[in-house]
């Protein structure tokens, strides 16, 4: 799913609010894998924590996305210079959702069979519950994933999205690992790029000559027979390992601690729990 990471980044970066939030309210450009850790950190807890573990880091992505609220300094698309935007406005957030669950089935079938209609019927329909986590009631979301589909292309021809300098600037920070320490291979950028609706790739500014569509396609041949060679224990992230263990009654080994620190930063799907006061520890900006 991690090869869908940069596409989905760059498809939120086109909606102006997430852009300009990312820009006023994250640590993104001075601690980028912190930003990386933070993210995966709550995302993996709430898929594969206990329940105790996804409702707490559901509150707390809520209290963080309260204080994330601002004004967009230019204009772009159809929202004007000094326009309000904050993160919990439920039509963004839908946006932000439907870009992970998309580009995660285009990853996931990059690599493995493609699923049967009805399989990603289930999948639209499972992932629904993740909505809910992140704060969107299911009155906001498409009714299935027909609708589901033909909101996202929508989405790619409309003037809700937007890119200008400063989205432009972030998006090849993410896909050329600046200001980290982990060096992003140009087959990756390349898949980015073809994977990106035509419209936004060109918007970005994203490379793509016969050399790129050589090394996506190049990709694209070898990455299924790589993938399907790795072994479970390194295949699955360490928040799914954590979760097996816990449901088995067994111990978190030393290779899932290892994963979990390399996705969330830290051993465990430990998540801060209530103060006394029976409310979230103060959020940090992500």
């Amino acid at each position: 799913m991690f090869l869908g990471a940069g596409r989905a980044a760059l498809l939120q970066l086109a909606h102006p609010w997430v852009a300009a939030a990312l820009d006023q309210h994250s640590n993104l450009r001075s601690d980028p894998l912190g930003r990386f850790h933070n993210t995966f950190r709550v995302v993996f807890t709430m898929i594969f924590g206990t329940l105790e573990q996804a409702l707490a880091s559901s509150r707390y992505l809520y209290q963080l996305h309260t204080r994330v609220q601002g004004e967009i300094s230019e204009s772009v698309a159809v929202y004007g210079r000094g326009s309000h935007y904050e993160a919990n406005e439920v039509e963004a957030l839908r946006w932000v959702y439907a870009t992970l669950v998309e580009s995660a089935l285009l990853a996931y079938e990059s690599v493995l069979p493609p699923l049967s209609l009805a399989e990603q019927e289930a999948y639209y329909d499972e992932s629904k519950t993740l909505a809910t986590l992140f704060g969107i009631p299911a009155s906001a979301l498409p009714a299935d994933w027909s609708a589901f589909n033909a909101y996202n292309r929508a989405m790619w021809a409309s003037n809700t999205l937007g890119v200008n300098k400063l989205s432009r600037e972030m998006a090849h920070r993410i896909l050329h690992g600046r200001g980290s320490w982990v060096p992003v291979p140009h087959w990756y950028r390349a898949l980015t790029a073809a994977w990106m609706p035509d419209g936004l790739r060109e918007a970005f500014a994203l490379p793509y000559s016969e050399r790129e569509e050589r090394a996506a396609a190049c990709a694209l041949r070898w990455l299924p027979l790589f993938y399907r060679r790795i072994p479970g224990t390194l295949r699955y992230v360490g928040p799914y390992q954590e979760a097996r263990a816990r449901l088995q009654a067994r111990s978190v080994g030393l290779l899932t601690r290892a994963s979990n620190r390399f996705w969330m930063g830290r051993p465990r799907m430990l998540f801060p729990k209530t103060n006394t006061k029976g409310t979230m520890p103060e959020p940090r900006s992500q």
